[in-house]
């Protein structure tokens, strides 16, 4: 197996609830599916109910018509998640996107924190100091949450042209991304057999899997093709993941089919 499959730390509730919900358009469900997920990895129904309580309590979820709906940045966070899968861009006309921070007295490291993640969000990288950007291919009005917070710090410039162009290759982390991206097709490519066939524990760790390509999927910086390296996996794994998740929500039905 490859080091992104599922030899990973335990889920918790909160883990498999957040998971599961992201992957729910809309991203709702009863109570008793989410109980019977995380049942799926030993957690009782007393640990899941509680772990929704404090889900509530945190922002991240509200009761709704006898379940529970994301809520707060988790919603955000399924926006994002959906546009990943989506990969949509805009036709590339060489320029950067280009983000420089705004100087100011110095900040919470809460609120570092915060900008560096809308930063990121954003798929944009640091590009030297104060300074982030990518090329400009992208949605510009994308996770507007993050816009928001980029927009109360940093000042934007567009159309810009650097010289000497930066190497997208070291900047994005090319190499590592498709890596994992390859790892991540192999993991599939070896539940699937186990997921249609309905195999014992084929759905717990086929959960783990379907987790780990949405969040690789998030980190695809969603470059121009010319930036891209020859045999680039984005398209690939996209496919793969849809006949994948396909398979899996068959086998997760049927599985809450055969408990009622």
């Amino acid at each position: 197996m490859s080091s992104f499959s599922n030899a990973a730390t335990p889920l918790t509730a909160r883990s498999v609830i957040a998971s599961v919900l992201l992957g729910t358009d809309p991203p709702w469900l009863p109570t008793n599916r989410l109980v019977r997920t995380t049942a799926l990895f030993g957690i009782s129904e007393g640990t899941t109910r509680t772990a929704l309580s404090r889900m509530v309590n945190a922002g991240e979820a509200v009761a709704q018509e006898g379940g529970y709906r994301l809520h707060g940045p988790l919603v955000a966070r399924q926006v994002r998640q959906i546009a990943s899968r989506r990969a949509t861009t805009r036709a590339w006309d060489g320029t950067w996107e280009l983000i420089t921070i705004n100087p100011a007295p110095p900040r919470p490291a809460a609120d570092r924190a915060g900008l560096r993640h809308a930063l990121r969000a954003h798929r944009l990288v640091e590009i030297g100091h104060d300074g982030w950007g990518r090329p400009d291919n992208l949605d510009p009005q994308r996770a507007p949450d993050a816009a928001t917070i980029i927009q109360r710090w940093c000042t934007r410039w567009n159309g810009a042209h650097p010289i000497p162009p930066p190497r997208a290759e070291a900047l994005f982390a090319l190499k590592a991304w498709s890596r994992q991206a390859r790892g991540l097709r192999s993991d599939m490519a070896r539940a699937l057999p186990r997921l249609e066939a309905g195999r014992p524990g084929a759905l717990a760790a086929g959960f783990v899997t379907s987790a780990a390509v949405l969040r690789h999927l998030q980190a695809d910086p969603l470059l121009p093709d010319r930036l891209l390296p020859r045999h680039w996996p984005g398209v690939a794994l996209r496919a793969d993941y849809d006949r994948y998740d396909t398979a899996y929500r068959s086998q997760l039905r049927e599985w809450f089919r055969a408990a009622l």
